[in-house]
């Protein structure tokens, strides 16, 4: 029986996941009480074999402040062997969620005439850590449209095979800040960059004059063979270690020539050692998150 938890700071896209989730078969519960998750399992762990065996709930800040403080406790009571428990954690950057607020006009689940908006986006993050704290994955939504949302809830939760690690590698630019939901970051700003080429700037790293450009560099192919190793050597024991998710974040300056080609590389590279393996660009918004062997 799998239960998969989705939490998150309102406005992050809880209630997008979790509907991909339900149009995926999951038996789905909007808004669950900490307090209810053991009696769940335990009824559906005696329910007929077809029935509850998949199970998401979104658990968020209506909760009682002192059952999420104690939600490490009930995490623990419900590992066994029957039941795998996958914790998503999706978040956003306060920016990004006051303009989602604006945008809809929703009122915030804890502001009220003596807490702000902004005051309330920000006491959320502090209430929602414990959850945040035992994620085994997090995705991070504040550039993300709805619709890249779900393609990725269904890529990266959905469409790997149980025990199997889904990995995803992402290009960005240093100069708009690393990535918050990267497990690895590597930086290959030292190698040789396009862009200051004039020929070269208006193409990006999936374009074939920058890949020409880049595989002409000694330096290319020699920190690719290093990233490679690297990896080969320390994503085994993140696996065995029942680790489900991992995000590697290429960077360079801008994010659109250096860091988009070794990750498409790398991407192709590990879809012959990985069932579930993704690319995606976050400076390059019209090149939406695809497995690996699709990328282009």
């Amino acid at each position: 029986m799998k239960l998969i938890i989705v939490s998150g700071r309102s406005g992050s896209g809880k209630s997008t996941a979790l509907h991909v989730l339900e149009d995926l078969g999951f038996y789905c519960i909007d808004n669950l009480p900490i307090g209810l998750l053991f009696p769940l399992t335990e009824e559906a762990s005696q329910a007929s074999p077809r029935k509850l065996r998949n199970i998401a709930v979104s658990i968020d800040a209506r909760n009682l402040a002192g059952e999420i403080a104690n939600f490490e406790s009930m995490h623990e009571r419900l590992q066994n062997a029957k039941l795998k428990v996958e914790i998503i954690f999706l978040d956003a950057t306060d920016q990004a969620l006051l303009q989602r607020f604006h945008a809809t006009r929703r009122k915030h689940p804890l502001s009220d005439d003596r807490t702000s908006l902004r005051e309330a986006i920000t006491g959320e993050k502090r209430l929602l850590e414990p959850l945040a704290r035992l994620a085994d994955l997090y995705i991070d939504t504040t550039e993300l449209s709805m619709y890249e949302l779900r393609d990725m809830v269904k890529q990266r939760i959905v469409g790997r095979r149980e025990q199997e690690l889904a990995l995803l590698f992402q290009s960005f630019g240093f100069k708009h800040g690393v990535p918050v939901d990267s497990d690895y970051v590597f930086d290959v700003r030292c190698l040789p960059n396009p862009y200051w080429d004039p020929n070269l700037r208006r193409f990006t790293g999936v374009d074939p004059e920058v890949k020409a450009f880049l595989e002409q560099q000694p330096a290319t192919q020699h920190m690719l063979d290093d990233i490679k190793r690297f990896l080969e050597s320390w994503l085994p024991a993140f696996r065995e270690s029942n680790r489900s998710y991992m995000t590697i974040s290429i960077g360079c300056t801008g994010g659109q020539h250096r860091s988009v080609y070794m990750c498409e590389q790398l991407g192709s590279y590990f879809e012959s050692h990985y069932s579930n393996v993704q690319v995606r660009h976050t400076e390059l918004p019209h090149l939406q998150t695809k497995p690996a062997q699709d990328a282009t």
